[in-house]
């Protein structure tokens, strides 16, 4: 009553002005529970909020061209009960939230001589800045960050003073107060990102490389790109990330379950990017000490070698903390010198170090300046130094404590070169020529019995018409022919040199990364000559191999069409298997179609040209080209844009050849991207012409809506896109489909007709999908009358395991499956 009075006697003497949508408050103004600031150009917001959940109130900022996503909060331990709030300057001049009563709840608590001095500004930038007249910063809020981090705010540790900023998750998603968990920069020998829960560690980056954390592949994404970690003179180190535009913004959030998670915007709605808990090996030290996380083994924990567990028991059981020790057998040779013992056999050669890849570097790393075969040398000679690694942005790193907090990844990674006795390199050396001798055997065994039978089937089948994935032994459907294997000869193809390739991507430097595909990373690259190409590297890890290597060298190199990736030419050299493409320097459509600012270069006549492009590429590939393909994958990723946002199809690793007589085919290996997987290839592998026209109608969906068919909508009831293009078409209301990016009302006429077009091209039977040949006359209204659609396959999309979470939206896997077996 009192607060409520002295407003009144305020307003009514002109002493306080409401504050609505300006950028700055002064002594005669604040901001009540119903009021609001916008910074410059409305691009952040504070006022007055509840979290979903609770009824209490909280001053906050958020982002304004978004849904509600609180990014830093005032009053995280005294949040207001009512709707009295009011933020405003003190006689003293800080800023202060205060009740009805006139409490005090949370203040900046900076010295100044008056409130008649200070004024407080919300920047464009999110930057909540206490400040005098004159422009001198008291207080800004980015020196105290909430659970979230966003470009250009730092976070930092000055260890000669104390001074920390790092971010605190909310307690749980109803409360802001301080939750159990921090994440910040730590300037060890070489700086890392740390999550600490309750003080203790719960996960860490790895070290930085001036380029990227190597303890997180994800980095290696141009999605994870932009930090910047900075060391300065006074000892404080910092991390920082920016965009190169600087209009784009991706918050990371440390959530109350310990998460660092990196938001995106699929039009107004957040999208989780990135996750720093990807498995549960990310947790800190899982497995204990010398033992290995892997979450594709079963168990995840191994110790390491020369290792064992240090309580069986508990280690059966399940419970890894403990750790391994290193087994009495297994004692090196220097510690066995330096111990003085009398157990060292006769002419027992040194210890040497056993290659560990693809590894996340252990915790408590020391730090030389030291070349590669240095950094070795060196470690060798000291008898504490039990591993060592080197990445050519760090240098030299060497442990000579526990090895704690390692995981083996599926990629990316680094070597980690493990000290043993002399003896386990044998070991593991004659069990790997054992290995080898077995596999080299029995392939070739195999290999022989295979071309028998295949040899006698042949003959007795002539050579009748079938469907062909080529060299696919593995396939119950495969088949051969004299003709088919002419097809596999490379003599018309350039063949590029190893060293070619390696000169021209600055030895497949991290910087080059384009991208990662299931194939393995595609790295930009420059020859000789000046030519760029796109260059494909087959990865070792990848689930795709020699099969789609070769299926893909044969298809494309026999396709010419301006709507289809140029093949160059490759390299099969050593164990090396790469692919040499025209470089496409606008990358793929996702990066367009999906991304908040670029989706606006995307108006509706280009648009439209993209779709026709890929009709045009498709029906060459069904009709019109000297091999009848169906490219099975069929996805925005696999869409390149040229320098003119020309559309051009790729990645042929999939695709299968028909001749010209055969309408489909089956297969018990079902390769391709759910969400764009016909439902007759998906669940029972069948497919044919009309699995690439279900795939093309869910692109064509994605590219008028901007919204990704993998992803449900929960205030849709999980629908997915095409669930949701059905039901506004049974609403007639299919104009809310539209991209809000496509400026061009007045296109809204043909914009319907292509969503028309995509529910025919997705219905359920293949037999009511027009072909290629149909759908461009009807895209180009050479058709004019359409037939109604019925409704469309895959309507619905489970949802994931429910977990709390701000946004609307869950994405799926977008990642081509390489081998799943249908029914």
């Amino acid at each position: 009553m009192l607060n409520r009075t002295l407003l009144l006697l305020c307003c009514c003497s002109g002493l306080i002005i409401f504050c609505s949508a300006t950028d700055t408050i002064t002594k005669t103004q604040f901001v009540s529970d119903s009021d609001f600031m916008d910074s410059n150009g409305s691009v952040f917001r504070l006022g007055f909020f509840s979290p979903d959940g609770s009824t209490d109130r909280y001053v906050g900022i958020w982002y304004n061209k978004a849904d509600l996503k609180v990014l830093w909060v005032a009053n995280r331990e005294k949040p207001l009960t009512d709707s009295s709030g009011v933020l405003r300057l003190s006689e003293q001049g800080d800023l202060i939230v205060s009740n009805g009563v006139n409490e005090v709840l949370w203040s900046t608590n900076v010295s100044s001589s008056g409130s008649n001095s200070t004024r407080v500004q919300l920047l464009n930038t999110g930057n909540l800045v206490l400040q005098e007249m004159n422009g001198d910063v008291l207080w800004q809020s980015f020196d105290y960050p909430g659970d979230t981090f966003w470009s250009p705010m730092k976070l930092s540790y000055n260890p000669r003073t104390g001074e920390d900023k790092s971010i605190t998750s909310w307690m749980s998603l109803a409360n802001p107060s301080h939750g159990n968990f921090t994440a910040g920069i730590v300037p060890l020998n070489v700086p890392e990102v740390f999550v600490w829960k309750n003080g203790e560690p719960y996960w860490r980056s790895g070290p930085w490389n001036n380029k990227i954390f190597i303890g997180v592949p994800a980095m290696n994404s141009v999605y994870l790109d932009g930090f910047s970690v900075v060391t300065e003179s006074d000892g404080s180190t910092y991390l920082s990330v920016s965009f190169a535009d600087k209009s784009y913004f991706s918050p990371y959030q440390l959530t109350s379950a310990g998460e660092l998670v990196q938001w995106t915007l699929d039009q107004r709605t957040w999208v989780t990017s990135w996750t720093s808990k990807e498995s549960v090996c990310d947790i800190y030290a899982k497995c204990g000490s010398f033992a290995v996380c892997n979450a594709n083994k079963t168990p995840i924990c191994s110790c390491l070698r020369s290792y064992e567990p240090g309580n069986a028991d508990e280690w059966n059981a399940g419970n890894w903390t403990g750790g391994c020790v290193r087994k009495r057998t297994s004692q090196l040779k220097c510690d066995r010198i330096s111990n003085g013992s009398s157990n060292l056999a006769s002419g027992e050669e040194d210890d040497g170090f056993l290659r560990l890849q693809m590894m996340k570097v252990p915790d408590h790393t020391e730090w030389w300046y030291y070349s590669e075969k240095n950094c070795s040398s060196q470690c060798l000679k000291n008898c504490s130094c039990i591993a060592y690694a080197f990445d050519s942005g760090i240098g030299c790193m060497t442990w000579s404590g526990d090895l704690i907090d390692v995981q083996e990844f599926s990629a990316g990674g680094t070597d980690l070169y493990l000290r043993v006795m002399h003896s386990e390199l044998s070991k593991k050396r004659d069990y790997k020529a054992v290995i080898i001798v077995a596999a080299v055997l029995g392939s070739a065994a195999i290999l022989i019995i295979l071309l028998f039978i295949s040899l006698i089937w042949l003959r007795r089948r002539g050579r009748k018409s079938g469907e062909v994935l080529l060299f696919n032994i593995g396939d119950e459907t495969q088949t051969f022919s004299d003709n088919d294997i002419d097809q596999a000869k490379l003599q018309e193809l350039p063949l590029f040199s190893f060293k070619q390739l390696a000169t021209a991507t600055g030895n497949f430097d991290a910087a080059n990364k384009l991208g990662q595909g299931g194939f393995g990373p595609v790295y930009k690259g420059t020859l000789a000559d000046g030519q760029q190409i796109a260059v494909k590297r087959l990865s070792r890890a990848s689930g795709q191999g020699l099969v789609e290597f070769m299926n893909e060298v044969v298809v494309i190199s026999k396709l010419q069409h301006r709507n289809l990736v140029r093949l160059l030419g490759c390299c099969i050299e050593r164990n090396e298997k790469i692919l040499v493409y025209e470089y496409m320097p606008n990358k793929s459509l996702d990066a367009y179609l999906f991304d908040p600012l670029k989706r606006e270069c995307l108006q509706w006549r280009k648009r439209y040209e993209i779709i026709e492009g890929i009709g045009r590429g498709l029906l060459y590939l069904h009709r019109d080209s000297r091999l009848r393909i169906i490219h099975r994958d069929l996805k925005p990723s696999n869409i390149l844009l040229d320098e003119e946002l020309n559309p051009k199809i790729s990645d042929f690793g999939m695709a299968r050849i028909f001749e010209s007589n055969q309408d489909q085919a089956n297969t018990l290996r079902v390769v391709g991207t759910y969400g764009y997987m016909s439902p007759e290839y998906a669940m029972e592998g069948r497919f044919s012409e009309k699995s690439d026209v279900f795939s093309f109608g869910v692109l064509l969906l994605e590219i008028v809506s901007g919204r990704r068919n993998t992803s449900f909508y929960q205030d849709d009831s999980s629908l997915s896109l095409l669930g949701l293009t059905w039901n506004l078409w049974n609403e007639i209301r299919t104009e809310a489909l539209i991209d809000p990016a496509i400026s061009d009302s007045n296109a809204h006429p043909e914009i319907l007709r292509c969503i028309h077009i995509g529910l025919l091209c997705v219905q359920e039977l293949a037999s009511e999908r027009p072909s290629m040949s149909t759908i461009l006359p009807m895209l180009n209204s050479e058709i004019l009358d359409l037939p109604p659609p019925k409704q469309p396959a895959f309507v619905m999309i489970d949802s994931p395991a429910a977990a709390p979470r701000v946004s609307s939206i869950f994405s799926v896997n977008r990642v081509t499956v390489t081998d799943v077996h249908g029914r």
